[in-house]
This record gives C-alpha cells, sequence and structure tokens, in this order.
C-alpha cells in the first residue's frame, strides 16, 4: 500500500529530479535460443514481449525499437526478437506462458499483487544485481519498493502514472461547459451533454479494470482514502458505508447514461477511440496515454491541442480529498526464471531502462521511474501541468486489481463489470469483495 508519506516521498523526489532540473515473433513463448554468453561473440536471441504496438502506443513503440536498434548496433552477436501484444492479449498471453513455464527471456509486469503469483511460482529472476551496478541511485525513491517481495526486486519499473480525467476542450466550449469542482457539477456536465446527444465519458469495461478507475475515485472521495485502503489490505471492509455509496453511485452514472453506448463490452481501446474521434467528450486513464495527446503524430493536431484534464471532483459530504490520485508505479520488466540466456537478458533489461529514461520523456511525453533531468527539456504544457499536480498528491492509492492477490483481484474485476452492468447490487459487490480478500488468495 502506498500511504501519504510514501507518496509524497517519491512525488518531491520527481519534481525536483524531472522538472526543476536537478510484430510476432516466430520463436514465441520458448525462451532463450541458441548462443552461451556474449563475452564469447556467439550469436544470442533475446525473445523480449511487451505491450506497446505501433498503432495504439506509438510513442512508446518508436522508442522500444530505437533502443533494441542502439542495443543491438552496439551488441552485435545480439539479436532482440520482440512479440508486440495490447494490454489484455498481453496479461492473457503471459498466463498461458506461465502454465507451460516457457516465458519469454523479458516481459512486462505490473506490481505488487499482479507480481505475486509469478514470484512464487519461480517465474521471475531476481534483479537486485542491477539495482547495485549502472542503476544504482537511478531510480524515484519508492518506485523499486513495489516489485519487491521477500526483501527480493523481480522486476525494474519504468514508469510513475496517475489517473485524471482528459476532457474535449472543444465540446465543453460548444456546449458552455466549466470544468467540474464537485460532483454534482459533474453529474450536471453529464446530463448536459446527454441532452445534446454527445456521450458524456468514453469507457471501454469489457477490459474492467477501466471500470474500475471509476468505483475507486468515487470510494476515495466518498468514503476517504484510508477507509479504501484498509478494505483493500482486508482490515477493513467493502461494506463501509461510503464504500457502499461509492457502488451504489457507479450505478447511479449507468442509469444516467454517463457512459458510451455498450461500454460493458467495449475494450478499451475501442472507447478510446469515441474519445479521440471527438464523439466523447471525457476519458479517464492514467497518464500512460499522455503521449497520444501530446507527442503521437498520427493523432491531429487539433485534437491534441484540445485536450485538457481534471482532478475527480470532491463529493458534498465525503471525506476525501480532490488532491488524492489513483494510481502508481506503472508496468516494468522483468527477467525470466527459467531464460537459456538469463545473464544476456539480465544486461539488456539494464540498458533498456537506462535508455528509458530521458526517451520516453522527449519522445513520449511519459514519466518515468527513474530520475531524467528535463530542465533543458521541450515539454508539452499538459505533461508540466499533469507533473505538477502529482507533486500536490495528499495519497496514491495503488490501482486495486494490482494491490490485490490473483484470485482477489479477479473478483474484484468481475464485480466491477457486473456492478456496472447493473447484475449485482451495491451490497453483493461488497460482500464478494470481503469475501474474496479474506480468502487471502
Amino acid at each position: 500500500m502506498f500511504n501519504k508519506k510514501w507518496a509524497m516521498l517519491l512525488l518531491s523526489a520527481c519534481l525536483v529530479l524531472l522538472v526543476s532540473g536537478c510484430g510476432t515473433n516466430s520463436n514465441e513463448g520458448t525462451g532463450g535460443t541458441s548462443g552461451e554468453s556474449a563475452g564469447d561473440r556467439e550469436q544470442v536471441t533475446i525473445n523480449f514481449m511487451h505491450l506497446w504496438p505501433e498503432g495504439v502506443s506509438a510513442g512508446q513503440n518508436k522508442i522500444v525499437n530505437q533502443i533494441i536498434a542502439e542495443y543491438e548496433d552496439e551488441h552485435p552477436n545480439v539479436t532482440i526478437k520482440q512479440e508486440v501484444l495490447d494490454n489484455e492479449q498481453y496479461k492473457n498471453k503471459l498466463k498461458v506462458l506461465s502454465a507451460s513455464n516457457k516465458l519469454p527471456d523479458v516481459g512486462v509486469t505490473w506490481a505488487a499483487g499482479f507480481l505475486q503469483p509469478y514470484v512464487e511460482g519461480l517465474l521471475f529472476t531476481p534483479v537486485d544485481d542491477l539495482l547495485s551496478g549502472e542503476l544504482k541511485d537511478k531510480f524515484v525513491a519508492g518506485t523499486t519498493e513495489a516489485y519487491a517481495i521477500d526483501g527480493k526486486t523481480y522486476a525494474l519499473p519504468l514508469e510513475f502514472n496517475i489517473a485524471p480525467i482528459y476532457y474535449n476542450k472543444s465540446i465543453f466550449e460548444k456546449y458552455k461547459l466549466e470544468i467540474p469542482q464537485t460532483y454534482e457539477q459533474l453529474k450536471a456536465v453529464v446530463n448536459t451533454l446527454s441532452e445534446n446527444g454527445v456521450a458524456p465519458i468514453a469507457l471501454g469495461n469489457k477490459d474492467r479494470w477501466t471500470g474500475s478507475l471509476w468505483y475507486m475515485y468515487l470510494a476515495d472521495r466518498m468514503a476517504g482514502q484510508p477507509a479504501l485502503s484498509s478494505a483493500i489490505s482486508g482490515a477493513g471492509s467493502f461494506k463501509e458505508e461510503g464504500l457502499l455509496k461509492a457502488a451504489a453511485e457507479v450505478q447511479s452514472l449507468v442509469d444516467n447514461q454517463a457512459f458510451v453506448k455498450g461500454f460493458n463490452g467495449l475494450s478499451n481501446e475501442e472507447a478510446k477511440s469515441e474519445f479521440l474521434n471527438g464523439k466523447a467528450a471525457m476519458y479517464m486513464m492514467g497518464t500512460w496515454e499522455l503521449p497520444n495527446f501530446t507527442t503521437n503524430e498520427d493523432i491531429p493536431q487539433d485534437f491534441r491541442d484540445s485536450v485538457g484534464f481534471f482532478k475527480f471532483p470532491t463529493v458534498e459530504g465525503g471525506k476525501g480529498d480532490i488532491n488524492s490520485w489513483v494510481g502508481g508505479p506503472g508496468v516494468g520488466l522483468f527477467v525470466g526464471e527459467n531464460s537459456k540466456v538469463k545473464a544476456e537478458a539480465k544486461a539488456f533489461v539494464e540498458y533498456f531502462v537506462t535508455k528509458w529514461g530521458e526517451q520516453s520523456v522527449t519522445g513520449a511525453g511519459v514519466i518515468p521511474a527513474t530520475k531524467v533531468d528535463a530542465s533543458n527539456m521541450d515539454l508539452p504544457q499538459l505533461y508540466i501541468d499533469l507533473f505538477n499536480e502529482m507533486n500536490k498528491a495528499s495519497s496514491i492509492t495503488l490501482f486495486a486489481d494490482v494491490q490485490m492477490q490473483a484470485n482477489a483481484a479477479e473478483t474484484h474485476l468481475n464485480m466491477i463489470q457486473a456492478l456496472f452492468g447493473k447484475a449485482a447490487t451495491p451490497e453483493k459487490f461488497s460482500e464478494e469483495h470481503d469475501k474474496a480478500i479474506a480468502s487471502g488468495k
């Protein structure tokens, strides 16, 4: 759990260091192939599976290819073979490969509870040796700890994220809408847009974690961050009054047609396209989407110029704080425990993480987990504004499904979809959460 003390330490360090200046693999899932070591100059193939496809993650995809090209140029005996999947395909493929013990040599993972079953299954190798080498003291305080279990670190983080509500300024101007400061104002915005035939909010809840963001903010604002965190950890209960109200309010939003039609059957990418195409006025998502609103030249400049953001509003009578965020360390890189080229894979991860830091800022507008001096960088205003908001954070609650252990996370995601689909009452939603978390799985 990332409490206020941790969040402020991390974000203060971030602000000082970052702002003020201080395809498909033909050998997919088979692990390492020919070669013994780079030192012998024999040919080595490293299989790298990631989730930055060219279309939907153009900025990140370009950087990945640049880093790989540079690495192969500097290490002519090494070939990096990529397998690129979108977010949900990636998660599913990782589960399939783990069941057959055929993980890639290098792959992407999330922190905390997501990481745990792979560590317990002896599928990821510790990378603490990299933290005492070239990468020593290179990470923003608190980020690598999210990937540590029982004193060992099993992945190296690439990003740090928070989840704002992005909005289309042109649509807001057309209907003379103001940025909502309170939840009642947000609902008024939703009603105005809906009455004028504009989809208020783009949401692809087929992926489930997307709906979780909305529930978590409502829970934070109504019950307060401590109550939400306590329920997720199992110390408290989802039956707490404010958390029950948050679940009920999710269904109230559904009744008020706040989300795009068919949202429970749409993927995140499908829903995002509604926002990108100007058909939906708002879209809540992590700051990993910043490249699409700043540097991605495949998206029209007029649209990028029209994107703003606001914090989830306060709820009257609620215990939450408008500067409390849902977010935390983003994805990180792991090395497969059973890789046949483990040493070379670790060397590539070390290189990749080092290069990713600065290039991800300038090339994609990504907020990195490594310390970067951005004092002389020409950064988009949207990036700067969001980064400054991170420094004001009173708390940051890590995404619920990432915090929870695997079975509890699956229950959470299934119940989120049931709640949004009105297939479960708020009481049933809460009861199932408490039961799953109490099981300790």
